[in-house]
């Protein structure tokens, strides 16, 4: 005989770590009624249906209107983990659109998000730092970094953190100092970018050296790269198994060799042969950058001497690159070399 039995198990296709949404307009808006709930639980389920929701640029007007930024706001100084990182998740992924970039200025977001850099969860300050260099992706995400005095925040916290968060602080600083160079050379971020020239990873090394090139654009920069023994660390890198950071360390000396300091401090420190080595590179990066840099050493006259047997190569690559720039940039270094006073 036939018995009625309810079952213990949920409904298929029920996720019970998320809340359920509303149907249509009211979904936003019961989400944001109970990000601001008392009880744990229900926060942690809006916020993990929000990661899925927000993903769509048109939820992100939306929640703009029904309030959520600002619930947001107040979920990053929540005592719960759960909370917090998946509050900074929701925020990075915001930051990926331009109109949640907009957002994180006009709520004032940036600061209260920077006090979690010093959160104990690794995974928090994961999310906190790579909603902020989403931030700075376009202006005027920069200014609003800049503008926070966080620059030597960040500058200090590439010397302690993990190596994944390390990455994401270098893209930020990246960003920060096509604005401005000023809080960098302040807060001695040369010296931090040299010291990481010599770490393990190679994705750590390239950016490093890439930071390193537009920290030094400014004279003050150039100045600093050449206190600091930033040419040699770079000089070694010429020769490194990544073509990346080859390119970067070429790129890197060739604004320092600008001044007459730089041309001499690498001279001495041997780089004309470990940019002659990268006239040959496969990568089109790492060839032009070694070609500027070879040119700025032939302004020295100790340079220019070194550098007369390359000219049938720089010739040979004048002729048959198929790229313009390095072509325009090889007859340029042959003009330099062969000069005569």
């Amino acid at each position: 005989m036939a018995t009625t039995r309810i079952t213990t198990q949920l409904p298929p296709n029920i996720d019970p770590t998320k809340a359920p949404l509303a149907y249509g307009d009211r979904a936003l808006p019961k989400l944001n009624r109970e990000l601001n709930s008392t009880t744990l639980i229900t926060r942690q389920r809006a916020l993990m249906a929000l990661c899925d929701v927000i993903h769509n640029a048109e939820h992100i007007c939306t929640a703009l209107k029904v309030g959520i930024v600002g619930s947001l706001r107040r979920l990053l100084s929540d005592t719960d983990p759960v909370v917090r990182m998946k509050t900074t998740e929701v925020l990075f992924i915001m930051a990926g659109h331009s109109v949640g970039r907009r957002a994180f200025l006009e709520n004032y977001i940036i600061i209260p998000l920077a006090r979690l850099f010093d959160d104990e969860i690794y995974d928090v300050r994961l999310n906190t730092h790579k909603a902020i260099q989403m931030s700075t992706q376009t202006p005027p995400g920069p200014e609003g970094v800049i503008n926070a005095r966080l620059i030597e925040s960040l500058v200090n916290k590439l010397k302690i953190e993990e190596d994944d968060i390390r990455e994401v602080i270098l893209d930020t600083l990246h960003s920060c100092m096509f604005v401005d160079t000023d809080q960098a050379l302040e807060a001695s971020a040369m010296s931090v970018f040299t010291m990481l020239l010599s770490h393990d990873r190679s994705t750590i090394r390239c950016k490093a050296a890439r930071d390193i090139m537009d920290l030094s654009f400014p004279l003050e920069g150039k100045r600093k790269a050449c206190e600091e023994s930033t040419i040699p660390s770079l000089v070694i890198l010429l020769r490194d198994d990544n073509s990346e950071v080859r390119a970067k360390s070429a790129g890197a000396l060739m604004v320092i060799t600008i001044t007459t300091d730089g041309k001499y401090k690498a001279i001495n420190s041997k780089a004309i042969p470990g940019l002659v080595s990268l006239l040959s590179d496969a990568h089109s990066e790492a060839r032009l950058n070694a070609i500027k840099a070879i040119t700025t050493l032939a302004e020295a006259p100790s340079g220019r001497q070194a550098l007369q047997e390359v000219t049938d190569k720089l010739q040979f690559i004048q002729d048959t690159d198929t790229s313009e720039a390095i072509v325009k940039a090889a007859k340029a270094a042959i003009k330099v070399i062969t000069w005569r006073p």
